[in-house]
C-alpha cells in the first residue's frame, strides 16, 4: 500500500538549469548514440536487435530504436528484474540503510538481491531524486511501480514533468491486480528487455511459487476461524490495511485467507487509521506486520501498552508483511511460505 509515513517535508536537491539539462537529455534520448557507463553496472541480458516496444500498465506504447540497455528503476522493481536477468544502472527508492554512526550502508528490504555499491543511487527516501545524477546515466528508459492510475512511484510529483522530458517511462502496477498477474506483467517486461524468463532456475522459482500458494491455500482452509490483520505501525497511529486493493493481500483473500476488513477507509481507500488507544478496534488472532523501513517493528511497538496487549501480540503470532514485494517468483514464494508456516501453527487467541 502507499506510504503512511511520508516525510512531511520532502528532501530537495539542486537541480540543473531546465533548458541546458533536459535539452541534453532529450538530445541524448533522441540521437540514440553510444551511451557511456559512467562506472555503473552494465545490463546482463542480451538485448533483442532492432526496434522495441512494450505497452504498460497505463495503457501506454512505450517505443525505441533497440532494445534499452540503460535502465534507471524503481529499487524493487530492478530488483525483481535482476532476478529475471535484466540489470540496471540506476535506482531510486529505498536501496540502503546507513548507520549513523559508521554511516556504512547495508540493503533496504525493497533492494532484494541488488548489489547497492554498483548500481547508481539517485534517490533514497521519498521525495529524493537527484536529477543531475540521472541525466549523468545516460538512461534509456525509466521504470517504476504504479499504485493508483498514472502515479508514478517515487517520482516527485513537482519534478514529473522534467523527469519525464528525459527518456521515456514504463509503469507496471503494484495495486489492484492479484499477485500472480503482476509477477508475469514484471516476466513480460524483463522478456521484452532481453531477458530469458524460460530459464531453468526462473521455472524452478515459479513452480516453488505455486507450491506455496498452495500450501497456504491448503492451510487458510483448515484455519477458517483464524483471523489476520494486516497492520503498519507508526509513532501516533495504527494502520489497518484493507486486503481489497495491495495485490498481495487481494491474493490471500483469493487463496481462502480469513482477513480483517476495516471499516471506514481513507479517501484513496487503502487503510484505516487507529489511535495506539483504539488498536483493538478489530479482533485478529495473527498480526501481519509492515517491514518497511520507517514503520515501527515489533521491538519498537513494546513500549505501546496497547500494541502489548493485543491478543496476537501476546500468542507470537505476530508476522512480518512485505507490504511492497520485489515482483519475481524467487522473492515472492518465500513469502507466501512464511505466511503457510504461520497459518498451519496458529491458534485462536481472539
Amino acid at each position: 500500500m502507499p506510504s503512511t509515513t511520508r516525510a512531511t517535508h520532502l528532501t530537495r536537491r539542486g537541480l540543473l538549469a531546465a533548458g541546458g539539462a533536459l535539452g541534453l537529455g532529450a538530445a541524448l534520448v533522441a540521437c540514440g548514440g553510444d551511451k557511456k557507463k559512467d562506472g555503473a553496472a552494465a545490463p546482463s541480458a542480451s538485448a533483442k536487435s532492432g526496434p522495441w516496444e512494450f505497452k504498460d500498465d497505463r495503457g501506454l506504447t512505450v517505443k525505441a530504436k533497440a532494445t534499452p540497455k540503460r535502465i534507471v528503476a524503481f529499487t524493487g522493481t530492478a530488483a525483481a528484474l535482476h532476478d529475471f536477468g535484466v540489470e540496471v544502472v540506476g535506482v531510486f527508492g529505498p536501496t540502503y540503510v546507513e548507520d549513523p554512526k559508521t554511516k556504512a550502508r547495508k540493503p533496504d528490504v525493497q533492494a532484494g538481491d541488488l548489489d547497492i555499491n554498483k548500481v547508481a543511487v539517485i534517490g533514497n527516501v521519498w521525495g529524493e531524486f537527484k536529477i543531475e545524477e540521472y541525466l549523468k546515466l545516460n538512461p534509456e528508459v525509466l521504470i517504476t511501480d504504479m499504485w493508483e492510475k498514472n502515479d508514478l512511484w517515487y517520482v516527485p510529483a513537482e519534478q514529473k514533468d522534467k523527469i519525464l522530458k528525459i527518456a521515456p517511462s514504463v509503469a507496471l502496477w503494484a495495486s489492484d491486480l492479484s499477485m500472480p498477474a503482476v509477477l508475469q506483467r514484471h516476466a513480460d517486461l524483463a522478456a521484452s528487455l532481453g531477458a530469458d524468463v524460460q530459464t531453468a532456475q526462473v521455472k524452478a522459482d515459479k513452480a516453488r511459487f505455486e507450491a506455496a500458494a498452495e500450501r497456504v491455500r491448503k492451510a487458510a482452509k483448515g484455519k477458517k476461524d483464524i483471523k489476520v490483520l494486516i497492520g503498519s505501525g507508526s509513532p501516533d497511529l495504527f494502520y489497518v490495511s484493507t486486503p481489497v486493493r495491495p495485490t498481495d493481500t487481494l491474493f490471500f483473500k483469493e487463496l481462502g485467507i480469513n482477513l480483517v476488513v476495516p471499516t471506514k477507509l481513507d479517501q484513496g481507500g487503502w487503510f484505516e487509521g487507529l489511535s495506539w488507544e483504539n488498536v483493538d478496534k478489530y479482533k485478529a488472532d495473527v498480526i501481519m506486520l509492515d517491514n518497511r523501513t520507517g514503520t515501527l517493528q515489533p521491538e519498537q511497538l513494546k513500549a505501546k501498552p496497547t500494541w502489548a496487549a493485543l491478543p496476537a501480540v501476546k500468542a507470537g503470532q505476530v508476522i512480518p508483511r512485505v507490504t511492497e514485494p520485489v515482483y519475481s517468483y524467487a522473492k515472492c514464494a518465500p513469502l507466501l511460505e512464511d505466511l503457510a508456516k504461520a497459518l498451519e501453527n496458529a491458534k485462536k487467541v481472539s
